[in-house]
């Protein structure tokens, strides 16, 4: 090994885990950021009474129904119960009825596409 190398190979080290850390974050980023692109979060956030970031970390632990299809009555009941009372927590205020005028405001298809699938 001559001093040429001895001398890069920390280099190398530094900008291997500076490379890896970088797409470590950006994948974790990638994980927390759950929620659709085309979601108003400012705007939901805002009529809630709540910041961005609470309505995302209580959004992240809903599970849509695919885009397309409606939520089986079981998965709209669990969704609902998850969001609004970890929404609760970030504002009292919020009601079922609060909370259901909100989403529905910026669900496309509004109320109807929320609306269990009856076969289910």
């Amino acid at each position: 090994m001559n001093l040429i190398d001895k001398a890069f190979r920390p280099r190398a080290l530094h900008i291997s885990l500076a490379m890896f850390c970088t797409l470590s974050c950006a994948m974790g980023s990638a994980q927390v950021m759950r929620d659709d692109p085309k979601r108003p979060v400012a705007e939901i956030s805002r009529d809630l009474g709540v910041q961005p970031s609470e309505f995302r970390a209580c959004f992240a632990n809903v599970s849509p129904a695919p885009a397309g299809e409606r939520p089986s009555a079981q998965r709209a009941r669990s969704n609902k119960a998850k969001l609004l009372g970890c929404l609760q927590g970030a504002n009292p205020k919020i009601t079922n009825e609060s909370l259901d005028a909100v989403m529905d405001k910026y669900r496309p298809g509004g109320h109807e596409a929320q609306m269990p699938d009856k076969k289910q």
